[in-house]
Parts: structure tokens; sequence; C-alpha cells
């Protein structure tokens, strides 16, 4: 009888939660740990809605893992009977010939993604909560979707525990230390356990956990805010979710009260990550949103979506981790087999999450993946 597979899965959150269901789905002996629990609002997956979307801007090897991803959620829907993902489409608008667009553009063709390019009079007709300015190109992205972090995470936990994990929530790991017979010691207030392996996803707090890191994980403060449309019509012809790159770094989509009917409420704007101020130490996030943080959003809303009220109706901070690069860390840690990382996905990783839970299955109980994830390896992670 084949024993089971011993596996720590550290942080039960955007990638965590997935990874646990994966691997208690495959057989393994699944042991969580959070220091809070699964959907809390103090990392990088609060703010109710997250954007899921198969057009990339850059990096054309990231579409396998998004059709991956793509397969993967709506397997995550169906064994737990959650909606937590809702096709809406996505606009992904910029200057047509910067980098990132001339990339997209490729791809589209290249990659046979299901998308539409829209002119400026296109847009305007179908889509007038936006202003395209000259020389900009918008590519409505038909598979693109809004996603429900929160509950996603909670769901993939739950589901994970139905298949046999164990969850230790509000318990925060203080060490991890390779075991001298092989495996890995996983220390905490509690004690320490031994694990064959440890999968690391513990977000914000990368750097305290793993300070050792062949790359620069950058912990940043991000800001949400929620805005009223000033027209009552405003979401009839519908809203979809958005990314810009040019002449503002910004995305935006429609609050869970907007998703179910035509008459929404509110949609969420956010600002990428030049903006964002450094966290020093995660366990004390500024949480106050100042006035003067929203000068550029209140100027991006009067150029590009003048008929939403930029006065926000409310306001929150949360926390992502960066690379240089902008790729995550993702494989096993340099020089100890039996530690795998999943960090810093620069604010794009939400929509990749259930994708990264089976690679890191892969990786825990086969030692390898068939998935195309060489180019994000921690030791090689911004060569590309």
């Amino acid at each position: 009888m084949r024993i089971p597979k011993r596996v720590a899965v550290i942080g039960a959150g955007s990638m965590g939660s997935q990874a646990m269901w994966r691997l208690a789905a495959r057989g393994a002996e699944v042991i969580g740990y959070d220091r809070y629990a699964p959907g809390h609002d103090r990392g990088a997956a609060g703010g109710e809605t997250r954007i899921f979307r198969a057009a990339h801007l850059g990096e054309p090897r990231y579409i396998p893992l998004l059709r991956l991803a793509d397969r993967m959620w709506d397997h995550l829907q169906g064994e737990t009977g959650f909606a937590l993902r809702r096709r809406s489409g996505c606009l992904v608008m910029g200057e047509t010939a910067s980098p990132s667009m001339s990339l997209l553009l490729a791809a589209g063709s290249t990659h046979r993604l299901d998308h539409e390019v829209l002119d400026r009079e296109e847009l305007a007709r179908r889509y007038p909560q936006h202003r395209l300015p000259d020389g900009h190109t918008a590519v409505l992205d038909r598979m693109g979707a809004v996603l429900r972090p929160e509950a996603s995470i909670q769901a993939a936990a739950a589901r994970a525990e139905q298949l046999g994990a164990r969850l230790h929530r509000y318990t925060p790991v203080r060490e991890i230390a390779p075991a001298a017979g092989g495996g890995v010691h996983i220390v905490t207030d509690q004690g320490t356990g031994h694990v064959d392996t440890a999968v690391v996803t513990v977000g914000p707090w990368i750097n305290t956990l793993l300070p050792d890191l062949p790359r620069a994980v950058d912990v940043r403060r991000l800001i949400s805010s929620w805005h009223l449309p000033t027209r009552h019509d405003w979401f009839a012809g519908g809203a979809p979710a958005f990314v810009r790159s040019t002449p503002h770094d910004c995305y935006g989509l429609p609050s869970p009260d907007g998703m179910s009917v035509k008459l929404g409420l509110s949609f969420k704007l956010g600002l990428h990550s030049a903006r964002h101020l450094p966290v020093a130490d995660p366990e004390r996030l500024e949480r106050t949103v100042h006035p003067e943080e929203l000068a550029t959003m209140r100027e991006f809303i009067s150029e590009l979506m003048p008929d939403l009220n930029p006065d926000p109706i409310r306001m929150s901070a949360y926390m992502e981790g960066y690379t240089d690069s902008g790729n995550p860390l993702v494989g096993r840690l340099p020089g100890e087999d039996d530690i795998i990382v999943m960090a810093g996905f620069s604010g794009s990783g939400f929509k990749l999450s259930p994708a990264m839970g089976e690679i890191a299955a892969d990786l825990a109980l086969d030692g390898t993946t068939d998935h195309p994830v060489d180019f994000l390896a921690p030791a090689a992670a911004g060569a590309v």
C-alpha cells in the first residue's frame, strides 16, 4: 500500500488554498497553516472582485498557464457548487504602438485568443463608459471574467478539508528548516512538525519567512476605491472589467452588487504598482486611505471615465508582492529540494491561482510538472 506523501502548505490564501485543494484531491496528506484564516482581508486577495483575462499584456508564455487556469476555475466551481466567476468580458486598452499592446495584438492571432479589436467609434458605441484617446486601441477579451477572491479562497480551502486536509487557522509559521534526514521541519508556537515537502505561499510575509530568496520580493500597499456612476443607465449596456496601460496604468471592474443585475451600483478602480507605497512590515499595514492619495484616480476618472463620480463611496488598502521582472517565483527554492515557493505575483496572480495549485501539486508529488513554468523558477526569475 502506497503511503501518502505528507505536504505542508504554509499560507492558505490565493495560491495556498488552491494548492491544498489539488494536493488533497491527489491523495496527499495535507497540513495547512495560516496566520489568520482563509479569505481574510490582510493580504493580497481582498476587495471582493478580481479580473480573469486570457489577453495578457506582455510575456506570451503565460497564455498556456491562463488556459489551464480557465479550466481549473470551472473545475473548482463544479466541485464546490459556488459561483466564483462570472463571464463579463474584459477590455484591454492602451497605445496602439506600445510594446505591450503590439504583443497583445500579435498574440491574439498567434494563440487564437477569443478577442475583438475595437476602434474609438466602436468602443464609444458599445461601452460609452470609456474614452479612448487618439492613437489608442481597445481589445475585448471575450474570455474575461470577474472573480470573487475571498469566496474562491474559502471554497478551495473548504474543499481541501472535505478531501481530508487539515488546516491550522491562526497559526503563524515561525521557521521552515530542512531536516537532516530529508524533508522539512515546520516550526510554530505550538511546536515543530515534520513533513516531506513544504509549499510556501505566504504572500506579503514571504521575506519574513524566507529571507534568503534568490530574488527580492518588494511588498507594496495598493489601494482600491469604489465609485458610483452619475448616470442611471451606466450599467445598462454592460460594464466589463478593464485594464489600461496608458495614459494611466489602472484597472476597474464591477463590484458584486453590479454583477447580477443590469442596473448595478458601484465600480471598483485600482492603480498598478508604480503608485503603490512600500510596506516595511506586513503586520503594520497602513489601512487608512488619505484623500490626497486619490489625486491620480480623480484625474483618471475626469479624463477617461467622466460618468463616474470621482468621490469614492469606499476605500481600502491591501498588499501585494512584486519582483523586478514582474514574473513570480514559482518552483523549488535553490538548494532546497523539499521547499517549493510561490511568491511575488506582481498584482497578476489571482487569475492564475488554480493553475498554480495544480502546478504545486505536480512539483510536490511528482517532482516535476508538464506545465511551462521553467521561466518562473526562483533561480531564473528575471532572466526573461
